[in-house]
C-alpha cells in the first residue's frame, strides 16, 4: 500500500510516504480501553504508568456518558474542559476539534479554549493595532504582487521550505517553493534575519544576518531610530494613516529614559553590528520593501512586541498598502500564505455556540488544572479558572504542543476523569482514563479545502476502519443520543447528508460571487475541483491606503495604532501601549544565561506534522542515535566534547532530555536547534528519552494581554551523555489486561 500525491501538486510532501505505515502501525488503538486502576477504583495517580483493560464499545460509551452526566450535575457545564487543539484531520467535517466542541456545546456547554499555539500572541495584539488579526490568520499581499513589485524582502524568522508542507484543511498545491523561485527570478533581494542559515533555501542566495533569539524587536527599533534620525521616515503617511506616533517617537529618542534606541543600542542586544542595522534601514527606505515575520517570533515571552514593532517600522517606511510593500506574517510558516486565491468560501462544519460562555486562553492549560479558582488577566479582563472534573480531548496532543511537560504531567493528575479519542497510543492517550479508537483520514469520507488553496477535494474513504475504530462523528452521535442532545448535535443527519449540506452552503456562497460549482454528485465523482483564479492581485490594506476615511480600520482611531489608548487603559507593565523592547525572562543577555548559556530554539519538524507520524518511517529515518536531532554550532559542540552522532543531555531547571547531535555551521554560536514532536517518553527519574524539547520550555504567558505560549524563550545547557543510552519506549506496543467474556459478548462494531 502507498499514498500517491495529487497529480497537479508541484511539490508534494515526503510525509505521504509515512501514511500507510502509520495507518497499520503497531501503535494504533484497536479497541476501546479503560485504565485499570481508574476502572477498579477511580484512581488518578497512575496516569501514564498504568495498564489498560479493553472493553466493548457499549461499556466504554456507557462510562463516558455517565461521567459527563455526573460532572455536569456536580459542577455544572464549566466542570468539563473541551480540550481539543489540533490538526488531527485535513478534512473539514471530521475535524476533531470542531466535532468535540459541537458535541459538548450541544450537551449544555463546557469550558472552551480561545487562541492557539501557532499565533496566539498575534491574535490578540493585532486587533488593537490593526482592528483585525486577519493578516496573521488570513490574507496578506499575495505573491503575484510581491513578485511584480517588491525589490527587497526582509524575512525575520526566515522562509523555511519545510514549513510549506502543511495547510489547515489540506493542500492541493504546495506553492511556497514555486513563488519563492518566481520572486528570485524577478531579481528580488532577500535578507534573512534568523539564528540559523537553514531558515532560507539555498536557491534564494539570501544574505543571512544571524540574530540572538528573541531580540528582533530591538533590531527593528534600531532601524526605526535610524529612519527617524536621518529623516527617512514617511511623516505624511504617519500623520494620515497612523495614530500615536509622537509618544513612540519620544520612546525612540530616549526622551524619558535617556537611552535612545539607536543602532548602537540595538547592536548590544541583538548581536548585529550597528553599521549593518543602519544599512538595513537605509536600504529598506530606498526601495520597495516587504517586511515579513514568521509566526515563530511571537511564540516567545513578550511575543506581542516584534509583531507590533514590524507594523510600526513598516508604517515609518510608508509602504503599507502599496503593491509588494508593507508587512506580512507567516510567509515562512505555512503553505499557501500569499498564494493568490479568489475570495471564495471553503467547506465548513458549524461548531455552534457554547451555552456555558466560558473559555481560557489555550496556553494556560496547566495553570487552570493547577489552580481552580485562581485569578488570571487576559486582554483587559480579569477572570478565574474553573474547577475541572473531566477533560475531553479529541484531536491533538497536549503532551506535544504544551510547554513544561513535566509540570503538565503533575497537573494532569488533578481532574477526576480524562477521556481521549485518538488513533494511536500517544502520550496523551496513555495518560487518559477512557480511550476511544478513532479512524484516520484514509478510513472515512470528508471534504478537504483551505482558504489559502485553490483546490477542494472529495476525500473518499480508501480503506475500512482498522480494528474497531469509529469516526468521531459516530462516537459523539451515540453519546449525544445517550445524553439527550442528539437532535442538537446531529440535526438528524448522517455523515453523507452532512457532506452534502456542507457542499450546498459552499456552492451557494460561491454562486453569490458568480462562481458556479458542480452539484455534489458530479464533484464527488470527479474527486476534486480547482477554484477560478482571482481577478486581480491582492494588496493588504490597499483600500485603506487609497482612502483611509472611506475604509477605516476597526480600531479606536480608525487608523494603525502605533500607540494604543485601549492597551494603555489596561495598565499592563508587560505590554506597554506602544512597541517596546522588554527583556524576555530567558534570553542570551539575561542573568539566567550564566547557568544555562545556550538558547534552544524549537522548530516545526520537516518530517511529520507536529507529533503526528513520529513513529513512521520518514521521521524515524531522520533520527540521530535513535533520538531527535539536535543541531549545534561546531564551536559550542567542541567546547562540550561533543561530536557528530553523539547522544547529548539537554537540561535546565525544568527538565532534561536526550538527543542525537548534528554539527551545523549554519547555526550561530550560543544557539542550539531541535524540532518538536518526538513522542514524550520520560523515564522513572524524569529524563525524557526521545528528545521532546517541551520538557525544557518556559510555560508562562507572553503577557497579560495575549497569554500566548512562550515556547521559544528557553535557556539550556548541553553535555555529552556518557552512560549507556536508555531505550526509547514511546513506540512500544502497550500490554492490556484480558477482557472478560461479558466484554467480548457485548462488543459492537
Amino acid at each position: 500500500m502507498r499514498c500517491e500525491p495529487f497529480a497537479a501538486d508541484p511539490a508534494p510532501s515526503p510525509m505521504l510516504r509515512a501514511m500507510p505505515a502509520m495507518v497499520y502501525s503497531p501503535t494504533r488503538i484497536m479497541r476501546p480501553a479503560v485504565r485499570k486502576s481508574w476502572l477498579e477504583e477511580r484512581d488518578r495517580t497512575q496516569r501514564g504508568s498504568d495498564s489498560f483493560v479493553e472493553v466493548s464499545w457499549n461499556d466504554a460509551l456507557k462510562l463516558v456518558a455517565a461521567e459527563l452526566q455526573r460532572v455536569r450535575a456536580e459542577r455544572g457545564p464549566t466542570g468539563i474542559f473541551g480540550g481539543s487543539y489540533g490538526w488531527s484531520s485535513a478534512g473539514r467535517f471530521h475535524h476533531a476539534r470542531t466535532q468535540v466542541r459541537r458535541f459538548l456545546f450541544a450537551g449544555g456547554g463546557c469550558t472552551d479554549q480561545v487562541g492557539n499555539y501557532s499565533w496566539g500572541a498575534a491574535q490578540f495584539i493585532l486587533p488593537h493595532v490593526l482592528g483585525t488579526y486577519e493578516p496573521v490568520a488570513g490574507r496578506v499581499t499575495d505573491w503575484a504582487s510581491v513578485a511584480n513589485n517588491t525589490r527587497l524582502i526582509l524575512a525575520f524568522g526566515g522562509l523555511a521550505l519545510k514549513n510549506g508542507q502543511i495547510a489547515s484543511g489540506g493542500a492541493g498545491e504546495h506553492s511556497m517553493e514555486k513563488w519563492l523561485r518566481a520572486a528570485k527570478a524577478r531579481g528580488i533581494e532577500f535578507i534573512v534575519i534568523s539564528p540559523t542559515r537553514a531558515d532560507a533555501p539555498d536557491f534564494l542566495g539570501a544574505h543571512w544576518l544571524p540574530i540572538r533569539p528573541n531580540t528582533d524587536t530591538a533590531l527593528m527599533l534600531g532601524m526605526a531610530h535610524t529612519l527617524l534620525a536621518e529623516s527617512r521616515h514617511d511623516a505624511a503617511f504617519l500623520e494620515s494613516h497612523c495614530s500615536g506616533f509622537e509618544p513612540f517617537r519620544r520612546y525612540l529618542a530616549g526622551d524619558a529614559d535617556g537611552s535612545p534606541k539607536n543602532a548602537a543600542w540595538a547592536a548590544a542586544i541583538c548581536g548585529i553590528d550597528a553599521g549593518s542595522i543602519r544599512s538595513l534601514a537605509r536600504r529598506a527606505a530606498g526601495t520597495r520593501s516587504l517586511i515579513t515575520l514568521a509566526w515563530a517570533l511571537q511564540r516567545a515571552h513578550r511575543g506581542e512586541q516584534p509583531y507590533w514593532m514590524a507594523i510600526a517600522l513598516a508604517a515609518m517606511l510608508g509602504q503599507i498598502g502599496l503593491p509588494g510593500g508593507g508587512f506580512a506574517f507567516g510567509h515562512g510558516s505555512l503553505n499557501g500564505v500569499g498564494n493568490p486565491r479568489a475570495e471564495l468560501p471553503g467547506p465548513e462544519f458549524p461548531t455552534g455556540k457554547n451555552p456555558a460562555a466560558r473559555a481560557i486562553p489555550v496556553a494556560r492549560l496547566t495553570d487552570m488544572l493547577e489552580s481552580p479558582g485562581g485569578a488570571f488577566e487576559f486582554n483587559g479582563k480579569r477572570d478565574t479558572y474553573p474547577d475541572i472534573g473531566l477533560v475531553y480531548w479529541a484531536g491533538g496532543n497536549p503532551f506535544h504542543h504544551h510547554q513544561d511537560l513535566n509540570r503538565l504531567a503533575r497537573a494532569w493528575a488533578k481532574p477526576e476523569t480524562i477521556v481521549v479519542h485518538d488513533s494511536w497510543w500517544t502520550a496523551t492517550a496513555r495518560r487518559a482514563d477512557i480511550v476511544l479508537p478513532a479512524t484516520t483520514t484514509l478510513e472515512r469520507n470528508d471534504l478537504g479545502g483551505s482558504s489559502r488553496d485553490n483546490y477542494v477535494f472529495a476525500m473518499q474513504r480508501a480503506i475500512a476502519p482498522v480494528g474497531s475504530s469509529r469516526d468521531d462523528y459516530d462516537i459523539f452521535s451515540e453519546l449525544a443520543q445517550r445524553g439527550g442532545c442528539a437532535e442538537a448535535y446531529t440535526e438528524a443527519r448522517s455523515e453523507s447528508q452532512w457532506l452534502r449540506a456542507i457542499w450546498r452552503v459552499m456552492r451557494a456562497g460561491c454562486a453569490e460571487k458568480n462562481v458556479e460549482l458542480p452539484d455534489f454528485d458530479a464533484f464527488w465523482e470527479q474527486g476534486w475541483i480547482r477554484l477560478p483564479p482571482p481577478a486581480r492581485d491582492y494588496v493588504l490594506f490597499g483600500h485603506f491606503r487609497t482612502d483611509p476615511a472611506a475604509h477605516p480600520l476597526n480600531t479606536r482611531s480608525g487608523k494603525i495604532e502605533i500607540f494604543s489608548e485601549v492597551i494603555a487603559s489596561f495598565g499592563y507593565d508587560d505590554c506597554p501601549p506602544h512597541p517596546t523592547w522588554l527583556e524576555p525572562a530567558e534570553w542570551l543577555g539575561s542573568e539566567a544565561a550564566r547557568r544555562h548559556p545556550l538558547h534552544l530554539i524549537t522548530i516545526q519538524p520537516p518530517d511529520r506534522l507536529h507529533s503526528q507520524m513520529d513513529p513512521g518511517p520518514v521521521a524515524q529515518a531522520n533520527k540521530v542515535a535513535g533520538r531527535e536531532k539536535l543541531r549545534m554550532n561546531p564551536g559550542d559542540a567542541a567546547a562540550r566534547g561533543l561530536a557528530d552522532g553523539d547522544v547529548a543531555r539537554i537540561h535546565n531547571d525544568r527538565g532534561a532530555c536526550l538527543a542525537g547531535v548534528r554539527i551545523d555551521a549554519g547555526v550561530m554560536p550560543g544557539v542550539a536547534i531541535i524540532a518538536t514532536g518526538a513522542w514524550y517518553d520520560p523515564a522513572a527519574d524524569g529524563l525524557e528519552r526521545g528528545g521532546n524539547p517541551n520538557v525544557l520550555s518556559l510555560d508562562v504567558g507572553t503577557s497579560r494581554l495575549a497569554q500566548g505560549p512562550s515556547a521559544l524563550s528557553m535557556l539550556v545547557e548541553i553535555e555529552k551523555w556518557t552512560a549507556a543510552a536508555p531505550a526509547v519506549r514511546a513506540y512500544e506496543v502497550r500490554g492490556f489486561s484480558t477482557r472478560s467474556p461479558a466484554h467480548q459478548a457485548a462488543e459492537t462494531p
